[in-house]
């Protein structure tokens, strides 16, 4: 298995129950593909340094899982068409 981040900027509109779920449905689709959630740290709302889908503003994620490539893979997938997404990007941490 391997060790990667995933860093997510959910929708500024999205109240508090709405972001908890959010980050719930990706953490249990990691779970779901056979995957291991390390840790979940959410840093609230913060400005964006440009305009994304006409937003200034995004509540960050930063998720820490374990998993094999079809894991991220399926992840990704899920989060190119998610609406409450404006942006993500999942790294493979070092050895």
């Amino acid at each position: 298995m391997r060790d990667y981040e995933v860093m997510y900027i959910l929708q500024p509109d999205l109240d508090e129950e709405k972001v908890t779920a959010a980050i719930e449905k990706y953490s249990s689709l990691i779970q779901a593909n056979g995957g291991t959630v390390i840790n979940v740290d959410k840093w609230g709302k913060r400005r964006l340094a440009y305009e994304l889908k006409g937003q200034r503003e995004g509540n960050y994620v930063l998720v820490q899982f374990s998993g094999e490539p079809a894991v991220s893979s399926e992840l990704d997938r899920v989060m190119k068409i998610a609406d409450d997404v404006l942006r993500h990007l999942i790294v493979r941490k070092g050895d």
